[in-house]
């Protein structure tokens, strides 16, 4: 009885876990998706801007 507890504890503490674990990922890849956007709109305007300031 008591093995199938602990059996059943920690099956319950992984699946708990398992969308912890994915979570970090994904939060890690979307904030390196908006950091290559925002590199990618800075690169552009930085090609489109004027050669020289106005007056």
């Amino acid at each position: 009885m008591l093995k199938s507890f602990r059996l059943s504890a920690a099956l319950v503490m992984l699946l708990g876990m398992a969308p912890l674990l994915s979570a970090c990922h994904t939060t890690a890849g979307v904030g390196q998706d908006v950091s290559q956007g925002g590199h990618a709109l800075s690169n552009s305007a930085n090609a489109n801007a004027p050669a020289s300031p106005p007056p």
